[in-house]
């Protein structure tokens, strides 16, 4: 069991790290994200989203108190 105190080696980065490989990963991170955010939205969720603005202009109740 270890305590507060001992330190897991294999959670340390190695000596002579540079955070390259940290920094590959947030470039291809960032990369994905802002492809993920030029797509469209689904039809349904835009439907789903009309339907809420309707019932909040309306006054409609949304089950809450």
């Amino acid at each position: 069991m270890m305590t507060k105190d001992t330190k897991d080696p294999s959670s340390e980065p190695p000596q002579g790290f540079k955070g390259d490989a940290s920094d590959a990963i947030g470039s291809q991170l960032k990369q994905y994200y802002k492809s993920v955010e030029q797509e469209p939205v689904p039809d349904h969720l835009l439907d789903l989203l009309e339907k809420l603005d309707q019932a909040e202009r309306s006054g409609g109740s949304n089950g809450t108190a």
